[in-house]
């Protein structure tokens, strides 16, 4: 991918001084605007990754950008050591907005991840019996939602865990999408130790995987059977990612315990799950001080008050080509994938997909390889029908080009 010297003296000066802990796509991004962000040298891009889904209201919303001015102008920071005038205003319309009862502010979805583990824990001692030391909570396999310790002593991917032991103890992973593997690991030896189940309802990092439709309403009813919590992570996937307000809606469950980030970061629980905690057990500084808790509002405000013309248009199945370059589209709502490979020819070979992001943003479109063969798209919420037309037919075009195979297969995928 060509880049200015303006750009290249920019990464140069990160890589020097900066930790190696990420890799970018070659581009210095300056401003960003709706869906577009423009990089140094000018040129305009389609946000077609919005930070993880992070920017679901778009970059640089006015009314969030006011919303943070103001409060910046007035109290920005008090810790929890005070009451503040906004915290509470601010649980009160969030908690009745998602439909749960209470709300534990945090700045991070692996922040809440972690909440979520140590709460459950404390449940499993006090509400359901198990002995002190011995509670386990169990992860679906392909997981991903931080790096952390505990994060990644729940992964099963090599990359994440390796060269970091030792790893926290009182983790299992099953098969995501298979609901029998869960009751097998309930059912079966040291079962009575387990007090929560832990998945994502798409998992994001792994490839944009989808479960079969009741998926999530067959672990929910094995949690109640054997008295365990449900907890949902929908970092990537909630506020509407996915067609639905939660990812978690499309099967029709509540999860007990609800890890939002990204978009807007929260912790919730649900009635069923009563708190376990007493003063000083857990706390975030920066949960729930006066800047977050009006950015927060005015985000979701924003969100539900923005048009999102294109972010229900989309019910995708995953979706097959023999012999194209692309192998597997899948996703739903505005979070989707490719796959590449696997149908035969010199499609995966590694770094293909790195190659492939690069020849589409040079043509538009900012995006970025996950697990080396797979390309996530997950554009702003705001983003309109015709802007994603555009987009489709400039990654179409990439391909061609790429592979000079010409390929129109987008088009039946969304269309």
């Amino acid at each position: 991918m060509n880049i200015s010297s303006t750009q290249d003296a920019v990464i140069k000066r990160e890589e020097q001084y900066g930790s190696h802990n990420y890799h970018p796509l070659p581009v210095v991004l300056k401003k960003g605007e709706g869906v577009h962000v423009w990089d140094l040298d000018g040129k305009r891009y389609y946000d077609f990754l919005s930070a993880y889904s992070a920017v679901n209201q778009g970059h640089c919303h006015p009314k969030i950008i006011a919303a943070l001015v103001e409060q910046a102008q007035t109290l920005t920071l008090t810790s929890r050591a005070f009451h503040n005038n906004l915290l509470g205003e601010y649980a009160k319309f969030i908690t009745e907005f998602f439909g749960f009862d209470r709300l534990l502010p945090m700045n991070t979805g692996v922040e809440g991840g972690e909440t979520a583990i140590k709460l459950a824990r404390r449940w499993g001692y006090d509400a359901k019996g198990i002995t002190p030391g011995k509670a386990r909570v169990v992860f679906a396999k392909g997981n991903f939602w931080g790096r952390t310790i505990a994060a990644i002593s729940t992964s099963d991917d090599s990359s994440s865990t390796g060269g970091f032991g030792p790893l926290c103890p009182g983790f299992n992973n099953v098969p995501y999408d298979d609901s029998e593997a869960l009751k097998a690991e309930l059912e079966g030896p040291g079962g009575e130790d387990i007090c929560a189940f832990f998945v994502e309802p798409i998992q994001g990092e792994a490839g944009v995987v989808v479960p079969s439709d009741g998926y999530l309403r067959r672990v929910k009813d094995l949690c109640e059977k054997h008295k365990i919590l449900f907890i949902c992570d929908e970092v990537q996937t909630g506020l509407a990612r996915c067609g639905t307000m939660l990812a978690s809606d499309h099967d029709g469950v509540k999860p007990d315990l609800l890890v939002l980030g990204k978009a807007l970061f929260a912790y919730f629980r649900s009635p069923q799950c009563w708190d376990p905690t007493r003063p000083g057990e857990h706390g975030s500084t920066y949960g729930g001080i006066p800047l977050a808790c009006k950015v927060a509002t005015a985000a979701l405000e924003a969100w539900w008050r923005t048009p999102k013309p294109a972010a229900n248009s989309y019910e995708q199945a995953s979706t097959n080509w023999p012999g194209s370059p692309i192998s597997l589209a899948r996703g739903r709502g505005l979070l989707n994938a490719i796959v590449i490979g696997g149908n035969g020819g010199n499609y995966s070979e590694e770094g293909v997909a790195w190659q492939l992001c690069e020849r589409i943003a040079e043509n538009g479109p900012l995006a970025k390889p996950t697990h080396g063969n797979i390309i996530r798209f997950a554009p702003p919420l705001i983003i309109t029908a015709p802007q994603i037309d555009d987009c489709v037919r400039i990654i179409e075009r990439s391909i061609d080009s790429l592979w000079d195979t010409p390929m129109n297969f987008l088009s039946y995928y969304f269309y």
